[in-house]
């Protein structure tokens, strides 16, 4: 399978255009925004839990990545309310399901082997946010490669101002994103290529995003490795 699977063109989805299917399991859907794979991929979903629903046990040998959109996620005896920000390194592995419901995003396989931290951050408290110039950021992950934040934009900011050295990936968490004549509400995602100049602006509210940077231009070849 292969969904927006061109690292090298933009990608995007809006909301209204959100297709809900069927996981393998019963009560869990996925909205599969960029997928090369089957049901072992390089993937990156929207995934909603119906409440009382779960996944068995199982492991990611490429690491998963997640943020809670609503609702609460819990893994084994860990639950993450609304807000939340999860790492899970290569080679680790958990039960995940919700006893409530909850939607997540989640990008699986798609770490360094090196990363080895398991990173948890409430992205509700006002202590791990900081002004970075005219932006409230809260910072997630950053290394060599890639940086992943949450920042406030206010309303009709550009949200960048310079072309994209190595592309980025952003979900817009609350407000609105206009793209030309294209507005992205509330769980819109985009997928930009290295080297665009993207004349994106907040909207009328304001916007708070998901942002990923730099992780694009390490995407070599179009499969996972067991796939």
């Amino acid at each position: 399978m292969r969904i927006n699977a061109d690292f090298s063109r933009r990608a995007s989805l809006a909301p209204e255009d959100h297709e809900w299917v069927k996981s393998p399991q019963n009560g869990v859907e996925r909205v599969m925004l960029d997928r090369i794979g089957e049901e072992k991929a390089r993937a990156t979903s929207l995934v909603r839990y119906a409440p009382n629903s779960y996944f068995p046990h199982h492991l990611h040998p490429g690491g998963e990545e997640i943020l809670v959109l609503s609702g609460t996620f819990s893994a084994d005896d860990t639950h993450y309310p609304a807000g939340w920000y999860v790492r899970n390194p290569p080679a680790s592995g958990h039960r995940p399901y919700s006893d409530e419901g909850a939607v997540i995003f989640v990008k699986l396989r798609q770490m360094s082997p090196d990363e080895a931290q398991h990173v948890a951050i409430d992205t509700h408290d006002g202590a791990n946010w900081q002004r970075q110039g005219d932006r409230d950021v809260c910072p997630l992950f950053s290394d060599d490669v890639e940086q992943v934040s949450l920042q406030r934009i206010e309303a009709g900011e550009l949200l960048f101002n310079e072309p994209i050295l190595n592309g980025a990936e952003l979900l817009v968490i609350a407000g609105e994103l206009v793209d030309d004549d294209r507005v992205y509400h509330r769980w819109g995602w985009l997928r930009l290529p290295a080297g665009e100049y993207a004349q994106i602006t907040a909207g009328r509210e304001g916007a708070t995003i998901y942002l990923k940077t730099g992780h694009l231009s390490q995407v070599i070849g179009d499969k996972p490795d067991d796939a």
